[in-house]
C-alpha cells in the first residue's frame, strides 16, 4: 500500500530535477537572457507540466543564484555584473588555493584510479570544443570537468560551491562570447595537462594551471567587455 505516495514522490522529485536542468541549460545557452520574466504558468505550459514541480523547479533555481524572485510577478533571470564575475573568480581561486594548502596530501591519497581515468577522459572532451571555439557543447563539457576535478576534494560542500560559481561565471560571460564571431584561440585549452598534473600526482603543476585558469577567465571577459 504505501509504494504508491513514495512512487509519487520520486517521480515528481525526478520532474523537478529535470525542469530545473532544463531552464538552467536554456539559461546558460543564452535563451533564457538575463533579465528574461516568466510565470510559473507560462514554464508549466510550456513543458506540458502541473505548476507545483515547476514552482519548485524554479525556487531551486533562484537558490543558486540564478533567478530572482519577483513578487506577485514570477521569475527574473539574475543579471550578473563584471564586479560580480570577478568576485566569483576571486572566491573560487581562494577556496581552490586553502584547498591546496590544507588537504593536498589528502586529495592524493583518497582519489582513485577510477576517478583519474574519467577526469582525463572528460579532459579531452573539454579541450576538445576549447579549442575549437564550439561554445554550445563546450559549456557542458567545461562543467563536467570541473565538477569532476571539484569532486577530488572530497568534500560536497566545497564542491558544489565551486560547481555554483562557474555556472554562474557562464551565464555572465556567454552573452558576450556569442558576439565574437571566431572563439578559437580564446578560450583556455589546459583541461588535460591539468588532469595530466593530477594523475602524477604533480600538486604545484595543478595549482599553477588552476591559477592560469582563473587568470585566463577575467582576462578574456575584460577584454570582451
Amino acid at each position: 500500500m504505501p509504494a504508491g505516495p513514495v512512487s509519487g514522490v520520486i517521480q515528481r522529485s525526478t520532474l523537478r530535477q529535470q525542469i530545473a536542468d532544463a531552464l538552467r541549460d536554456e539559461v546558460l545557452a543564452g535563451r533564457l537572457p538575463a533579465g528574461r520574466q516568466f510565470t510559473v504558468k507560462e514554464i508549466a505550459e510550456q513543458y506540458g507540466v502541473s505548476a507545483t514541480p515547476v514552482r519548485e523547479a524554479l525556487l531551486d533555481l533562484a537558490a543558486q543564484g540564478l533567478l530572482d524572485v519577483e513578487q506577485h510577478r514570477g521569475f527574473c533571470v539574475h543579471t550578473f555584473t563584471a564586479a560580480d564575475y570577478r568576485a566569483m573568480v576571486e572566491a573560487r581561486t581562494l577556496v581552490v588555493e586553502g584547498v591546496f594548502r590544507t588537504s593536498a596530501e589528502e586529495l592524493v591519497r583518497s582519489v582513485t584510479s577510477d576517478m583519474l581515468v574519467s577526469l582525463r577522459r572528460r579532459a579531452e572532451e573539454a579541450e576538445r570544443y576549447a579549442r575549437c571555439g564550439d561554445l554550445d557543447v563546450l559549456i557542458g563539457y567545461d562543467l563536467r570537468f570541473w565538477r569532476e576535478f571539484g569532486n577530488l576534494v572530497g568534500n560536497p560542500y566545497i564542491a558544489d560551491f565551486l560547481d555554483r560559481m562557474r555556472i554562474q561565471g557562464w551565464v555572465f560571460a556567454v552573452p558576450m562570447l556569442r558576439d565574437k564571431t571566431d572563439l578559437c584561440g580564446h578560450l583556455w585549452q589546459g583541461h588535460q595537462e591539468l588532469a595530466a598534473a593530477v594523475v602524477h600526482r604533480d600538486l604545484a603543476t595543478a595549482q599553477r594551471l588552476v591559477r592560469e585558469y582563473n587568470a585566463h577567465s577575467l582576462a578574456l571577459v575584460e577584454n570582451l567587455a
